[in-house]
């Protein structure tokens, strides 16, 4: 379909006309490969790759998608071997250039959120936002107060430095105890790790909020939807 550029760029919420015009003055906005020069160009929806300061505009702008993350599924974007979170949206007109924001281990279940926006993605992730990862998980052996002690004092998992405080409650103790922990990092297999660090295994893990984000219960493990506007905003104004 063929639009003026700088509806299209509106459209795609970067800004308002008057905006956007400026951007295109400042060469900021790119077709392809060559520098935008007018604003009534007239571009193809269907064909051209439209950037802003370097990130790629989408004709309906960013999506994000919540995933109820089935066991079995890769937090990737291509896998040879396995079936991907990313290919359970194949039925979106831009799964393709989706990508998860995080991972989640194979074999643990719940929220993962997956979108084209890498500014957000890159905000969630980066250590120095501490953003929570609550998780529910099942736990072979009895969970003490004095592992309550010890996740909030930071345990040694094998790297350089402990973790960071994390806050472990008990919902029940016993030969297979349940809990929920709440950390604000995300290292390999840490909630695994970390329960081997006080001589426990854990046997089911599910992510149920990130951030300000949380699990829609009314999604079964492989179902998804787009996120609110609404939870859009709560990401965004952490």
């Amino acid at each position: 379909m063929q639009i003026r550029l700088d509806k299209f760029l509106a459209d795609a919420k970067v800004g308002s006309r008057s905006e956007v015009k400026g951007y295109i003055k400042k060469g900021r906005i790119r077709i392809n490969d060559e520098i935008a020069e007018k604003a009534e160009m007239k571009i193809d929806t269907e064909k051209d790759q439209i950037y802003f300061d370097m990130e790629r505009v989408w004709e309906k702008g960013f999506v994000y998608y919540m995933l109820n993350k089935p066991k079995g599924a890769v937090s990737a974007t291509t896998d040879n071997r396995d079936k991907t979170v990313v290919d359970l949206l194949k039925q979106e007109k831009y799964f393709a250039e989706l990508f998860p924001v995080g991972r989640l281990d194979k074999d643990t279940e719940g929220l993962l959120l997956l979108t084209n926006d890498g500014v957000l993605a890159h905000n969630l992730l980066s250590p120095k936002k501490h953003v929570d990862k609550v998780y529910y998980a099942l736990i072979k052996g009895f969970v003490t107060e004095e592992d309550v002690s010890a996740f909030k004092e930071g345990l040694d998992i094998g790297e350089k430095k402990e973790t960071m405080p994390s806050d472990l409650h008990i919902l029940k103790s016993g030969e297979i105890s349940e809990v929920q922990i709440t950390i604000c990092e995300g290292k390999f297999h840490q909630v695994k790790r970390m329960f081997q660090a006080v001589s426990k295994e854990v046997i089911y893990l599910k992510r149920i909020s990130m951030g300000k984000l949380t699990l829609d219960k009314r999604l079964q493990p492989g179902e998804y939807r787009h996120l609110t506007e609404a939870e859009i905003e709560l990401l965004k104004t952490r």
